[in-house]
């Protein structure tokens, strides 16, 4: 998606190797680092973006966007979450996406880089594969029920993939975004049975993994296993509030999740 940006330029690095990492980066004005890495992983978050932050700062590029998660909070302690809640997280990989929150924001800090953080609740899109809602897209066919993670009635926001383009955009071209980070909220709060619904034209098919039957799955599949941890998202909702961004930036466009919706299902399905 990235490729055919003409205000982006994709370039091949390995993490691994600091030359590769100074090369992806030499000449670039600003770098937007949204690396994913498998959730049996998460200790890499840390060690990946102290490595970009000293060849984003060698090779003097000027500004720097984290695409961060909400798992640095941990549990809510508030019915909406501000920027100011206080970030407590209970489990690793909210600890490891801290770490790696707080390496950015010390970075800004020493005036070598200005830098900034815009963290993302769950996210959904066309051909967008790793997210709790994938599997509404691609169940398509006649009797076919889609996976899901229940409890699927709890309130729960998600945020539309193209529409955050826009936003990061609009961050890195104000000055006042950097030194600190910043909630990004979906177009409401709703819930994975409502969207199933209108996935469906009303009448959804699925099937609904709770916890227990991901600590069992989890025996077989790393990757189930580890979604255990991070299961509290689904039973204590975490819904941002992020008016300081509309604040800072204006109104920003927010795709229904009825449009959404449609367009996910457009898509095509990616080898699926």
């Amino acid at each position: 998606m990235v490729a055919g940006d003409p205000l982006a330029q994709a370039a091949t690095w390995d993490p691994d190797d600091e030359r590769s990492i100074r090369e992806a980066l030499r000449g670039a004005a600003a770098a937007v680092h949204m690396v994913g890495v498998p959730y049996t992983d998460f200790h890499l978050h840390p060690i990946i973006m102290s490595r970009v932050i000293d060849a984003a700062i060698a090779e003097h590029v000027e500004r720097l966007l984290l695409i961060g998660t909400l798992y640095v909070f941990g549990r809510p302690q508030s019915q909406r979450v501000t920027e100011s809640h206080p970030r407590e997280p209970h489990t690793f990989k909210g600890r490891k996406r801290k770490e790696q929150e707080d390496l950015v924001l010390a970075a800004h800090s020493t005036g070598k880089i200005r830098t900034t953080v815009l963290r993302l609740p769950d996210f959904y899109g066309p051909g967008v594969e790793r997210s709790l809602l994938s599997d509404l897209f691609v169940a398509k066919k006649p009797h076919a029920r889609a996976k899901l993670i229940g409890p699927i009635d709890k309130p729960h926001e998600f945020v539309f993939v193209p529409d955050v383009g826009p936003v990061v955009v609009d961050l890195l071209d104000t000055p006042a975004a950097f030194g600190r980070a910043w909630n990004l909220g979906g177009a409401g709060v709703t819930t994975q049975l409502e969207l199933a619904r209108l996935a469906s034209g009303g009448r959804p098919r699925y099937m609904a993994v709770g916890k227990t039957m991901l600590r069992f799955l989890g025996l077989f599949d790393p990757i189930l296993r580890e979604l255990v941890e991070m299961h509290y998202l689904l039973t204590d909702p975490l819904i941002v509030d992020d008016s300081a961004l509309q604040q800072l930036l204006g109104t920003i466009e927010k795709t229904p999740y009825s449009e959404g919706v449609r367009q996910s299902l457009a898509a095509p399905a990616h080898g699926r």
